[in-house]
């Protein structure tokens, strides 16, 4: 499928891959800090080193003065990559200062991301302070005193709860409050959790139970309520239920509407074979049928439209 990239998130990816003056793929030797980020198996993965110009005594006085990256992943993963690096050297940040370009500042200077790729802004603020960190015990600073309570082990410790992409839940509850995340979309938008098998979606102790927990919201239920005008738009969005035939109604509007139109602009279409319960069972045809993308497609386009415009519990099986 394609992606709707500003025309400098184009620019900056396409300077990388060619190795422009000025760009900043690659990596240092040596590093003052050095951070990583994400996995290989799971689609993207993001190594960010950086130099400073070290002060002879105060070591917060440091400044950051080269910065690069090493990335394994799409379009906006290298120019979200990009961006931190121009923003950190342009900046002449300290180490502690850089830790305040949050994934919102990259999305800027990118002048927007998709929203299915903002996990790749979300992946270089996190490599930075995987790094920031790193510099931290080089040079003998301590964050914890100076407010900043980091641990590269948080990954690590702690339950499992997304274990596609090996989150736990201290990581989970951070981000979440932390990117004020409200949604189990938003959750795998911004780091991927919950976005291949779903199992964690609503299991014990998963995706919606620790929303639940931090923001106080509980989801609905669908039951038969016949009294309910056809046709209601995004009603588990405002706490409204819909019957199983509603429900149908609702899905196959979404679809006509958001998803359908994006097919056919590539020559592909989609048909709805059979809804059970919160499954929605899809065919692709013309172009899209035989496409390589076709299982992202499924996943990364009408799976997260349903969830988003209809409920988030849903899932979609290609037949």
């Amino acid at each position: 499928m394609t992606w709707e990239y500003s025309e400098k998130t184009k620019q900056l990816f396409m300077d990388a891959v060619h190795g422009v003056a000025g760009t900043h793929m690659g990596e240092i030797a040596d590093p003052d800090g050095f951070g990583e980020h994400g996995s290989i198996a799971c689609g993207d993965a993001l190594r960010f080193t950086f130099r400073c110009e070290r002060h002879p005594s105060d070591p917060l006085q440091d400044r950051i003065v080269e910065a690069r990256y090493l990335t394994f992943g799409c379009t906006s993963a290298i120019a979200a990559s990009e961006a931190l690096c121009t923003i950190i050297e342009a900046g002449h940040f300290s180490p502690v200062q850089a830790l305040k370009v949050s994934n919102q500042d990259i999305v800027d200077f990118l002048e927007g991301l998709p929203e299915a790729k903002i996990h790749c802004s979300v992946m270089g603020a996190e490599a930075l302070e995987a790094a920031v960190f790193n510099w931290a015990q080089k040079r003998g600073v301590d964050l914890k005193a100076l407010g900043l309570d980091m641990t590269s082990a948080e990954q690590e410790e702690g339950r499992l709860v997304c274990k596609c992409f090996g989150v736990t839940e201290p990581y989970l509850r951070r981000k979440i409050k932390e990117l004020e995340l409200h949604s189990i979309p938003e959750i795998t938008n911004a780091i991927k959790a919950g976005g291949a098998c779903m199992s964690c979606h609503h299991a014990p102790g998963g995706l919606q139970d620790i929303l639940n927990d931090i923001w106080g919201r509980h989801p609905t239920t669908l039951v038969p309520l016949p009294s309910m005008p056809e046709g209601h738009r995004d009603a588990t969005a405002t706490g409204s239920e819909l019957s199983p035939y509603q429900f149908a109604k609702q899905v196959e509007r979404v679809l006509s509407e958001d998803v359908r139109p994006r097919l056919q602009d590539d020559g592909g279409n989609l048909e709805i074979i059979d809804i059970k319960e919160m499954t929605v069972y899809c065919r692709l045809s013309g172009a899209c049928a035989n496409c390589a993308g076709a299982t992202g497609t499924m996943k990364l386009l009408v799976e997260r439209i349903l969830k988003e415009r209809v409920d988030e519990r849903i899932r979609v099986i290609a037949v």
